[in-house]
């Protein structure tokens, strides 16, 4: 049982990214993004998760703004966790990417966000600036990527990490 629940806060990983100047694994060839693929499925599979399908245009032409900027909108109305829930489970494990607003909005559905509110979310300044400002401030704190948990002033990066991370939390 952790101290106190966690906060999910979206950020914008390809920001992060570009600041650090660096290329994620399954942006540097086919060699690596297979090798890459095969150890997200394994640990999937170890975890007794549901089996990984990847969309036809991950990861390149999969990643949305859109989609960020939807979970933003959820954690205003207290649903961030239900929507990044549904959001990976259309991303990879029906195939969808998110990069087609339809897909936001099944995920969006799943969770019971309006279609049309959150349509509108996404158009909206404010919406934007929350996911600016939040990748900015995780930029500031030198987070490295996602997922990413901090426990006091210790940033643990990567699933493989979260085991981890909660034993920092029971120290």
């Amino acid at each position: 049982m952790l101290p106190e629940p966690p906060v999910w806060q979206p950020i914008a990983f390809a920001f992060i990214l570009r600041h650090d100047d660096r290329v994620p694994w399954s942006l540097e060839g086919e060699e690596s993004r297979e090798a890459g693929k095969r150890i997200v499925e394994e640990r999937a599979a170890e975890r007794g998760l549901q089996e990984v399908r990847w969309p036809p245009e991950w990861p390149r032409d999969s990643y949305s703004l859109p989609a960020m900027r939807a979970a933003i909108f959820a954690a205003e109305i207290g649903k961030v966790v239900a929507f990044t829930q549904a959001a990976f489970r259309q991303q990879f494990n029906a195939g969808r990417a998110m990069s087609n607003v339809d897909n936001v909005l099944l995920a969006a559905a799943a969770c019971e966000l309006h279609p049309r509110a959150l349509l509108k979310a996404l158009e909206m300044q404010s919406i934007k600036q929350k996911l600016t400002d939040a990748t900015n401030d995780a930029i500031a704190r030198g987070v490295p990527g996602v997922p990413t948990v901090r426990v006091g002033d210790r940033l643990f990066w990567g699933d493989d990490k979260l085991e981890e991370a909660a034993y920092a939390f029971a120290a």
